[in-house]
């Protein structure tokens, strides 16, 4: 295991530059996921993690080891790919071993460590088995378990789980959780899915357009968004914002006046945007009046899309409501969960 530090990296392609002076420290053991959406960079910066894409500027250190000019065999690192990137004609048994033989490691210590990976991942009835006879989760985890037997100093995931359906998702981002709390290995985790970050990571790094929008825990992230890009972006569904300009206490939005929490200092007339959580609306005599446009339920809860004048927003229910499209609802949003941003430089206030 060894930590990770990106320092001032850059990359260009020609003229184009993809990343723009990107730093992230990554502790020993720490499950770090990059996040954003596609373009953003985030793939490149693994690849140039795992030496697959060279540095245009800046460092990359591993452990102690600055590794900018050493080929991905000589950082001690393994990647799994979304692809599986399995070789169809061999077994699993001979997918995980392969790298092992390529260095013509011991063949009693390839037989243990294989055994050993097959057994954290469940694949030992499979050993005999080629890659066209086993689902898509199970390819997974041999590439996983082909990772697992180098034992490597860090871990690097691009998009693993983006070709498997929902349901195999859950399952397999669960697997991954408990292989990292088992292996204790440092993690890199590159996806564009929110929800996938929100629920492995110690630690998410939200990128656009190759720069880093915030670094921090993940509650850290949706209690605290340090601009309008991560509170739209982490949170599903996605967060409420409302333009609008504070007034008489409030934040009037298309002509209803939004409360803000007593002691929020933002000068009168400033023109702002009013942040607010869907599940942080209530059903308040006192609110805004809402006509509801669409009702969603999904058992656990329901998604009401409402119009206020010329404003739009979305309110969730965990509690049964008997909701139809035409109803007015008054809601409140809850004072302790208001964010409200700078409707200039998207900065929060």
């Amino acid at each position: 295991m060894a930590q990770v530090a990106i320092s001032n990296v850059a990359k260009a392609f020609g003229t184009v530059k993809v990343l723009h002076e990107v730093s992230v420290d990554i502790a020993d053991g720490q499950f770090v996921v990059l996040v954003g959406p596609s373009g953003c960079g985030k793939s490149t910066l693994l690849r140039m993690v795992a030496g697959l894409e060279t540095v245009s500027g800046g460092t990359i250190a591993i452990g102690d080891r600055v590794v900018n000019h050493l080929p991905p065999a000589k950082r001690d690192i393994a990647m799994v790919f979304q692809n599986y990137a399995l070789y169809p004609h061999k077994t699993v048994e001979q997918n995980m071993a392969f790298a092992l033989k390529l260095r013509k490691t011991d063949p009693a210590v390839v037989a243990e460590r294989v055994k050993r990976a097959a057994d954290i991942l469940d694949l030992s009835p499979y050993l005999k088995r080629y890659p066209r006879q086993l689902s898509g989760g199970q390819r997974q985890r041999v590439a996983m378990g082909r990772a697992i037997v180098r034992n490597p100093q860090v871990f690097l995931f691009d998009e693993p789980l983006s070709n498997l359906d929902a349901k195999l998702r859950v399952q397999m981002r669960t697997e991954i959780k408990e292989l990292h709390q088992r292996l204790k290995t440092t993690t890199i985790y590159v996806t564009h899915d929110q929800i996938e970050a929100m629920t492995m990571a110690d630690k998410i790094v939200v990128m656009r357009d190759g720069r880093i929008e915030q670094v921090g825990a993940p509650l850290e992230l949706f209690d605290r968004p340090a601009n309008l890009f991560v509170a739209g972006f982490i949170g599903s569904p996605s967060m409420n914002l409302l333009k609008g300009v504070v007034r008489k206490g409030g934040v009037d939005i298309a002509g209803a006046l939004f409360p803000v929490a007593a002691g929020n200092a933002v000068e009168e007339g400033r023109a702002v945007v009013y942040g607010v959580r869907p599940e942080h609306l209530e059903i308040h005599p006192d609110g805004v009046p809402a006509k509801i446009s669409v009702v969603e339920p999904t058992g656990s809860e329901t998604l009401v899309f409402l119009r206020f004048g010329d404003g739009e927003m979305v309110a969730l229910f965990r509690e049964r409501h008997d909701f139809k499209p035409g109803d007015t609802l008054t809601l409140r949003p809850r004072l302790d969960h208001i964010h409200l941003f700078d409707a200039e430089t998207g900065k929060r206030l």
